[in-house]
């Protein structure tokens, strides 16, 4: 019996799932397929889905496009769960469908606060050629 490898990121399987799972909530979210009005109002775009090593918990990171009214959609997206659920289990072949959490995608803060840094007095001080340096 061969040991589970203690990688620092998920295997293979873990991320083809993943991309099938966040294709299938892309879909069922852009078609518009739940009655709620909050959803119905807000495009959503699904940025990443992580799978725990089982595949049975799907952690969907999301975003309204403009980063508009998040704890609405995130509320909604919650009380929706069950409906995603099955709808994600019909487009996507699982033996078990993955319990779905909703998560606030935070990568565009990560990347404004990244840019921010980078355009500082003190980065760019350093990035300025040195006059005493010989050449």
């Amino acid at each position: 019996m061969r040991k589970p490898q203690d990688s620092a990121g998920p295997s293979q399987r873990q991320q083809r799932v993943a991309e099938l799972v966040r294709h299938a909530l892309a879909e069922v979210l852009s078609r518009g397929d739940l009655l709620d009005p909050v959803l119905s109002q807000h495009v959503i775009t699904v940025p990443e889905v992580r799978m725990s090593p089982d595949l049975k918990l799907a952690t969907a990171y999301i975003m309204p496009l403009g980063g508009q009214d998040e704890r609405p959609v995130l509320e909604a997206l919650e009380r929706n769960r069950k409906a995603l659920r099955q709808e994600v289990a019909r487009r996507v072949a699982l033996k078990f469908a993955p319990d779905l959490r909703f998560r606030r995608d935070e990568t565009f803060d990560e990347a404004a606060r990244i840019d921010a840094l980078l355009r500082s007095k003190k980065v760019q001080r350093d990035l300025e050629p040195d006059p005493d340096a010989e050449e």
